[in-house]
């Protein structure tokens, strides 16, 4: 398959808002792919490369060499390229590595060049998830989707069973849960407030703790150990407290699900970005148990699940819960976990099996959202369904004591058509000084309310704070620059 066939279907599937679309535009194009060549095409279609790390990024590839006038890739050509770009290391290696890329990107045209910038970067913005590409698996292999999710959940990716869907629904249905190797985490989706999310339980509820630690999957078969991340990275090496727990365990065999946490000497939880800095201190505290002793329990609702918890993991090793159907009393536990310095809670039905992918009213998360006024600094051209239009800002926040704006983030999150049309024809008339093609200038004289769920440090940005999960709420037109929040304000939330 020439890699101009999924180019045009990531256009196709970015051009459209119809789901059936989509999932139409995705499974015809999955269909067509060669076996030997169908875990490539759903990772591309699905908007990911098949190598975890290739040492290329932005900056990497800033200036790419002329692009050809007709195409010629395969998709297997881009693959084995990136094989050995990924296998670069050593003296030499950045040489080899650019040179790798003038060689590949020379051989795209302009319009591959542009997709396959943004497939390394993460940057391919087609509205093509995960969900979306198992969809298309279903429907061109012909299988049921609930047999393709199950596969893909217990395998670790829809890209390892793709070749089982097509092998049919008795092949999918040979994928069971093994200990040791890692499965897709179970995801929760959000309300506004606690009573909202007991509500879309409609039952009785288990109230956890929402810890800002390191999400990990605990594997253990005998002494042999696996501690995998949210992304199923082999954490193990790097966290031997949460090993040094899962042997002390009065089990062989079992999978736990959790988060690595660091706690400082006052008691207090310290902040994602200390945690993953202090990995070797980290501690575990589980909330989960997927399988004990020979028995698979993700099909047994929670309820079942915490009774087995509870009996194997110590109160010190779990996270901190209430179980009730009393909205007010889940209120006033959350409540008291904020105070005590975490991130909030996440409300779980006790009926609810565990389900991998899918954002249900199983597992609902709740925060306090904060908001802040922050000036537009530059913005960057679209790309996929944003072609066209200036998408990405850049977000300042003001030094009293200098003057300047101070970079402290940016996002295209929130932002709907008519906002993007908008701010399109607003910061083009704000534009100062040529682009580079990608970013713009802009004069800071654009005020824009951003929601974020939290601040960390950051190396990156000169004010040496970033914000968490940015997105836009509206643009402000009734403030002015010298209106918007300080640098200080975000810094004093690094302690709150």
């Amino acid at each position: 398959m020439h890699l101009a066939d999924v180019v045009a279907t990531s256009a196709a599937v970015a051009a459209t808002r119809s789901r059936k679309a989509k999932v139409a535009a995705l499974a015809e194009r999955l269909a067509q792919a060669a076996p030997e060549e169908l875990e490539v095409v759903t990772a591309y279609l699905g908007g990911s490369l098949l190598q975890r790390r290739t040492g290329l990024g932005w900056r990497s590839l800033a200036t790419l060499p002329p692009p050809a006038d007709a195409p010629t890739l395969s998709v297997a050509d881009v693959h084995a390229a990136f094989d050995r770009i990924a296998a670069l290391s050593g003296p030499g290696s950045a040489g080899a590595r650019a040179a790798a890329v003038v060689d590949l990107f020379g051989r795209a045209t302009a319009t591959e060049q542009a997709w396959l910038r943004g497939l390394v970067t993460g940057e391919v913005r087609q509205g093509a998830l995960d969900s979306l590409v198992q969809e298309a698996l279903a429907v061109a292999a012909g299988v049921p989707l609930a047999a393709v999710r199950r596969a893909a959940m217990l395998a670790g990716s829809t890209v390892a069973v793709a070749g089982r869907a097509f092998a049919g629904a008795d092949a999918l249905g040979e994928v069971g849960l093994e200990v040791g190797r890692p499965v897709l985490p179970m995801l929760a989706s959000s309300a506004s407030t606690v009573t909202e999310a007991v509500a879309k339980a409609a039952a009785r509820v288990a109230v956890d703790t929402k810890l800002d630690g390191i999400r990990i999957q605990v594997h253990r078969d005998g002494d042999h150990v696996v501690v995998a991340s949210r992304t199923l990275d082999d954490l193990t090496a790097r966290l031997p407290q949460v090993v040094a727990v899962a042997r002390s365990l009065p089990v062989s065999r079992v999978v736990l699900d959790g988060e690595a946490l660091w706690v400082g000497d006052d008691g207090r939880p310290r902040m994602f970005q200390d945690s993953a800095s202090k990995e070797s201190a980290l501690s575990p505290y589980f909330f989960d148990v997927l399988h004990v002793d020979g028995r698979d329990l993700i099909d047994e609702p929670l309820a079942e699940r915490l009774a087995v918890l509870d009996a194997l993991v110590p109160p010190e090793h779990r996270v901190g819960r209430l179980v009730t159907d009393d909205a007010e009393a889940a209120e006033e536990f959350a409540a008291q976990a904020i105070r005590a310095g975490h991130e909030g809670v996440v409300v779980k039905s006790l009926g609810s099996p565990w389900e991998a992918g899918r954002r249900g009213a199983g597992w609902v998360k709740v925060k306090p959202v904060h908001t802040l006024d922050l000036v537009v600094l530059a913005v960057e051209h679209g790309s996929g369904r944003r072609r066209g239009w200036l998408s990405n800002i850049h977000l300042g926040a003001r030094d009293p004591e200098t003057g300047d704006l101070v970079m402290v983030g940016k996002t295209f999150k929130g932002m709907t058509d008519e906002m993007l049309r908008w701010q399109t024809e607003r910061f083009t008339k704000l534009a100062i000084g040529p682009s580079d093609g990608w970013v713009v200038t802009v004069r800071p004289e654009q005020v824009v309310e951003i929601a974020f769920d939290g601040v960390q440090r950051s190396t990156r940005y000169p004010g040496g704070v970033a914000l968490r999960f940015a997105r836009v709420v509206r643009y402000r037109d009734d403030k002015s620059p010298d209106e918007a929040d300080t640098i200080a304000t975000l810094r004093a939330m690094l302690g709150s």
